[in-house]
């Protein structure tokens, strides 16, 4: 992971899982506002392309595979260049009832969502605390965080794991370091979703539609402005909490 002059001079994000979606649309906001943002990706995709040509640092980890975890964190800390900003976004999605065996599922999910941002942000805490400001750390949780999932089950407790390292790592890292987390519900579908699961998942909120991924940007603006909010969860649900299960 080589940087070049311009690149030393900009304020360094990590995002992880920029290879597609979510992901991708953060990394190519933050570094086109000044960023110099290091992603994480699992496997190629042509938007990472894209990104190199706007000199994103971009390393592969899988974040399932210890070593590979390891590996990732080595590469940051190689160079102990100060770190303003952490985003974990990387995330699988299995369902409960998946070809794997439970405690396989049950694993990985935990492991991807709580247990490889827990290593990440206790290895590069020395890192977030050379800045000139207050740093960040920002969990992308989701809002089945408050209501479980009948057939994600071990999706939504790792998710809700994160959401509980953020309380445990904004009172371990205070003040220097703020920690917060983005519980959203629909972002975007696929575009192999047809129209009847749209149209049923749309109906699951108060507002029927695609909150998209500018409203994630907007809330991490928000927390990087701010300099009074730490342990906090904004959750960006489109009202689904009040839906009835």
């Amino acid at each position: 992971m080589n940087s070049t002059p311009d690149q030393d001079q900009r304020p360094v994000m990590v995002i992880t899982g920029i290879a597609k979606r979510l992901g991708y649309a953060m990394a190519e906001h933050f570094q086109q506002q000044g960023f110099q943002v290091v992603g994480s990706y699992r496997s190629l995709n042509p938007n990472l392309e894209k990104l190199s040509r706007l000199n994103v640092e971009m390393i592969p980890c899988d974040f399932n595979d210890q070593h590979e975890i390891d590996q990732f964190i080595h590469q940051l800390t190689l160079n102990k260049r100060p770190i303003r900003a952490i985003i974990h976004n990387a995330s699988d999605w299995l369902p409960d009832d998946c070809e794997q065996a439970t405690n396989q599922v049950f694993h990985r999910m935990m492991t991807v969502h709580a247990g490889a941002p827990y290593q990440i942000n206790m290895a590069l805490a020395d890192q977030l605390t050379q800045t000139d400001q207050q740093s960040d750390i920002i969990h992308i949780t989701d809002c089945v965080i408050e209501r479980g999932s009948a057939k994600h089950a071990a999706y939504a407790a790792s998710k809700a794991a994160l959401d509980n390292l953020t309380k445990s790592f904004a009172s371990k890292f205070a003040s220097k370091i703020k920690v917060n987390s983005i519980a959203p519900g629909l972002l975007k579908f696929n575009d192999h979703d047809d129209e009847t699961y749209r149209a049923k998942t749309l109906k699951k909120a108060l507002i029927e539609k695609e909150g998209g991924f500018e409203e994630i940007i907007n809330a991490i603006q928000f927390i990087l402005s701010s300099d009074y909010m730490t342990g906090r969860a904004i959750l960006l649900d489109g009202g689904r909490h009040l839906k009835t299960l």
